[in-house]
This record gives structure tokens, sequence and C-alpha cells, in this order.
């Protein structure tokens, strides 16, 4: 599944954002415990330099019970001896919290009236897990503020910022270089955006000059062809006509007569396909489709006989659409064509009208034709065919026009061409 370019770039912003967090979490939590835990060891030896300058000298030993029974975090041992300051982690039982929680102590030794003991001091920290608690929420916050404000941030620039390009996506998807008219690319304040839409202005404007001077090579070549080819084929007449003509000479006539009927056929649909794409066929009625096919039938049932073709139809009395007269006959008459040239001999031709559609069925070839190539000009199932190759692409081009459906089917044998209208 295709991604828009806005979504990718901000999948990578928020991927990005999400991951400098989350690295950044647990640095932070390390980072704000040992500050937190120098800050407790700076205020202990404060305590101790206080303690050591305005107390120690004027303790005599006999207060040292009054003095620890009226200092709830500070204590003098003279069971625990300490030789040097030592600082350390630990937990003692809170009897007003009843909880146990944890401390950083400082012990160290002091001299009182000449005999040795150990000064105990303990500030309590705030417990590990309600730190940790605390920091994942402030975290999460944070996170949820950033993402969300960088989601609808970048969201509202980009389309701001790409708003000229989606512009001109929209006008490169509604162009058709058939049509006369041409896309109008707006100015904008972004070098690159102006550079893609000058860019794609001369493309059009090159490929439109090349499409228009094809078609007019193919339509002037189409008209200049008729005379010559009309003089070709009645010259072939009037020789194939005379009674000195060797039975050689008549098979290189009859030779020579097909291959201008097929270029007569040819020049034909070229004129019509660039008649159709310059719109020769603009005006459209209300016509009775099964009138269409009616008044083709005899015509086409002659040709069918040629095979031993069996025609069946279905169709509805009064089965109407909206198109041009002139495209309605092509069409039919293409699909008849296709129905016949295409079948087996000894086959059958089965045509239908369901609701809004008409169907062509016919028998062929046992396989699926390759639908990547099958309404492509000049395109051919099988390469020693003596038809133009121009049949389908022609049912396609009149289908397009009028904006309706052409679909290939192959089921039980049949090879099904359908038009939805």
């Amino acid at each position: 599944m295709n991604k828009k370019l806005l979504h990718k770039t901000l999948k990578a912003y928020l991927t990005y954002s999400v991951l400098i967090l989350i690295i950044s979490a647990p640095l932070f939590y390390y980072a704000t415990k040992r500050l937190y835990t120098k800050e407790a060891d700076d205020t202990l030896l404060l305590h101790k330099k206080e303690f050591l300058k305005y107390t120690a000298s004027t303790l005599k030993y006999t207060d040292i019970p009054l003095w620890n029974r009226f200092n709830r975090n500070a204590k003098i041992d003279s069971i625990k001896q300490v030789t040097k300051d030592t600082l350390f982690f630990s937990s003692y039982y809170d009897t007003l919290d009843a909880e146990i929680e944890p401390y950083r102590e400082l012990n160290f030794p002091i001299s009182i009236q000449g005999k040795p003991y150990t000064y105990s001091e303990r500030i309590n920290l705030v417990e590990t897990e309600d730190l940790l608690k605390n920091i994942a929420i402030l975290f999460f916050a944070i996170i949820s503020i950033l993402l969300f404000g960088l989601f609808f941030i970048t969201k509202k620039l980009s389309l701001n910022l790409w708003k000229p390009f989606y512009k001109t996506l929209q006008q490169i998807e509604s162009f058709e270089i058939d049509k006369t008219k041409q896309p109008d690319f707006a100015e904008t304040d972004v070098e690159e955006f102006n550079r893609l839409n000058t860019s794609i202005q001369k493309l059009i404007e090159r490929n439109t000059v090349i499409y228009k001077s094809q078609k007019e090579f193919i339509e002037n070549a189409a008209h200049e062809l008729q005379t010559p080819l009309a003089v070709f084929q009645a010259k072939i007449d009037t020789l194939i006509q005379r009674s000195d003509v060797t039975q050689e000479q008549s098979e290189i006539l009859g030779s020579l007569n097909e291959n201008v009927s097929r270029l007569n056929r040819l020049n034909k649909n070229l004129l019509l396909l660039s008649k159709m794409e310059n719109d020769s066929y603009s005006d459209k009625q209300t016509i009775s489709l099964t009138n269409y096919i009616q008044k083709n039938l005899d015509f086409f049932t002659e040709q069918a006989k040629a095979k031993s073709l069996i025609i069946k139809m279905e169709l509805q009395k009064d089965f109407e659409i909206k198109s041009n007269p002139v495209l309605a006959e092509v069409l039919i008459s293409n699909l008849f064509l296709n129905a016949i040239k295409h079948n087996i001999e000894g086959g059958q031709i089965s045509i239908a009208t369901q609701e809004n559609k008409l169907v062509f069925s016919n028998r062929g070839q046992p396989s699926p034709l390759n639908t990547d190539k099958l309404f492509k000009r000049f395109s051919k199932s099988n390469p020693s065919e003596q038809g133009t190759g121009l049949g389908l692409s022609i049912v396609k081009k009149i289908a397009d026009i009028n904006n309706w459906t052409v679909a290939y089917n192959y089921e039980n044998n049949l090879h099904s061409f359908s038009i939805l209208f």
C-alpha cells in the first residue's frame, strides 16, 4: 500500500522524537538521583563541620544520652567504631510513617573527653519507587505534549508547504494531451516547486506539439491515401474483369485486391480514430441499441454463414443509450467483426443486453487472451491474422469518449466482451 509523503516525514519525525525521549528518560533519572545524592552528601558534611565547630568541644560524655534523645537523625555511638568519614545508603523503619524508608548516612570518628566515639547522621531520601514513578509521569506528560504538538504543527506546516505541489499534481492528473486546455501552474515562493512547474510546463508544451504534429500527419496521410487507394482498387478491378487474364495473373491480382482492401480498412480506421480524438463526434442523442443491432444483423449474418456460425440473441425490446449515432454503429460493427473473425469453424456468437450492459460472446482459442495488449492499437492475438489490429482499440476509444467501461472475460470456453453503460 502506497503512503503519502507527508505521512512518511511525520513518521520519521515522531520516531526520532520517541527514541530520543526514551533514551533520555533513564539518563535523566540517574542524573537526577546522582545530583540528589550529592546534595545530601554536601548537607551531611556541612552538618559535620558545624557539629565539630560548635558542639563537639562543649559536649561531655554524660550528655550523650540526652543529646541522642533529642536528635532524631543524629547519634553518637561508643560501640560502632570507624576510622574515617564514611558515606553510604541505609534503610530504617520510620515509626511515624510506619514503613521502611531510604536514607543517606554519614559516619565519622570523634573524641569526647578523650574517649573515641562515632558520630552518625542521616538524611531521609525520597523512595526510589516514588522518584521513578514521578519521573515516569513527568516524562509521559512531556512526551505526550511534545508528540501531539509536533504532529499537529508539522502536519499544518507541511500541508501549507506542500500545497503548491498538490495543486500541480491535481492539474497534471486532470491534464489530457488531446484537449486544448493547458495546465496553469501558479507561482510559489519555493524555488524547487517553481523549477518543477517550469520543467513540467516545458515538457507538456513539447509533447503537445509532437502529439499535434503526429495527429495532423495521420489525418493528412489518411486523407491523401484515400484517392490513390481508390484508384488502385479500381484499376485492379478492371484488370480482374479482363478476359485475357491468366490463372497466375488472376491469383496475383486477387492477392493485391485483398491487400488494398486491408489498406482501405486501415486507412478508414486511422481516420476514424483521428476524428474521435479531435472531438468530431461530440454531439450525442438517445438511440435504441436494439435497433442498431437488428439493422446490422442481416449483413453480419451473411459473413457468419461463411464460417458456419450460429448467432443467438437475447435483446431487451427498448434498450436505449446516449451516444453519437455514428460511433454507436461503429461500436456494434466492430464487436460483430471481432466475434466472427476470432471464432472457430461451426462456433456460435451470443449477443445479450442486460439492464445497462451489452455482451458479445464467441468461441475462439481455448485459452484467455492477453488483457495487457487486448485493447492496444495494432495488437493481435495471432500475428498472422489479416486484420488491422485496430478493432478493439476503436471499441475502447468509443467507450472512453462516452465514459463507458469495457471488460473482457473468459469462461466456459467463451470469450466475452462487455460494455457497461
